[in-house]
């Protein structure tokens, strides 16, 4: 029988403190990986690395504030210097508003971690995998990015996000790296809990979703975990939609 996907690999996740990233940074532990667990929330960060640890798998917790190029670069620093390579990435980290008008200082937010967190985390995850014999990179996009449902600073970022994945592919496929996105639908998540508490509105984003339920984040990670796996090896620049059909509609 073949061993984990992923054994004696290392793999860095940000946002990793919750959500599709905690479920992330399970599932690659689950399939062998060492894991960096990266999050701005120190204690939601090391309660995954807990859970990792407990079911017998390696992972350590750094702080990153995504939207900050100097501590995404000392992350990427960190996960090499702690387990000696870098083989995966899933750039997740993210933020979502529900204010329908337009702020300007959340626009600015919005684009600062959404867009500008993962483009700091490609340059310095690419750094290292073009000099060290490739690798896979997975970004966090959204339905938002290939469609208009969700508010102008939110569908701005996500836009950018495939735009970014997509470009990158191209530029680095003779490379060995591989740079996909995956976009959630409607997920169940922390994020996602203050809107789903009013049962008319879970009702109405349940109803928008042709398989008429909402999607858990472990079958985000699930998508992620073949994207950064061998499986995929002739998959790049794809923005896959993981949303229940929305997209189809």
């Amino acid at each position: 029988m073949p061993g984990p996907l992923f054994e004696d690999k290392v793999a860095l996740i940000t946002g990793a403190g919750s959500g599709i990233g905690r479920a992330a940074a399970i599932a690659f532990a689950q399939e062998g990986a060492k894991v960096m667990v990266s999050d701005v929330s120190k204690e939601g960060g090391e309660a995954t690395v807990a859970l990792i640890r407990d079911a017998g798998g390696e992972a350590l917790f750094a702080s990153c504030n995504v939207a900050r190029e100097d501590e995404v670069a000392a992350l990427v620093a960190k996960t090499v210097a702690s387990f000696g390579r870098l083989d995966c990435a899933f750039n997740n980290a993210g933020v979502c508003h529900a204010a329908l008008e337009i702020d300007m200082d959340v626009f600015r937010r919005t684009i600062d971690v959404n867009l500008m967190g993962v483009a700091y985390c490609l340059k310095y995850e690419i750094e290292y995998m073009s000099k060290h014999g490739g690798g896979a990179i997975v970004n966090t996009g959204s339905i938002s990015g290939l469609s208009g449902a969700g508010t102008v600073d939110y569908c701005a970022s996500k836009h950018a996000v495939v735009g970014m994945t997509r470009s990158a592919a191209l530029r680095f496929a003779t490379q060995g790296i591989r740079v996909n996105a995956v976009c959630p639908g409607a997920i169940e998540t922390a994020m996602t809990a203050p809107l789903l508490a009013d049962p008319a509105v879970r009702a109405q984003i349940e109803g928008m979703t042709p398989m008429g339920r909402m999607g858990q984040p472990e079958e985000i990670a699930d998508a992620v975990i073949w994207l950064c796996s061998n499986k995929a090896s002739f998959v790049t620049g794809q923005a896959i939609a993981v949303d229940g059909a929305f997209m189809c509609r």
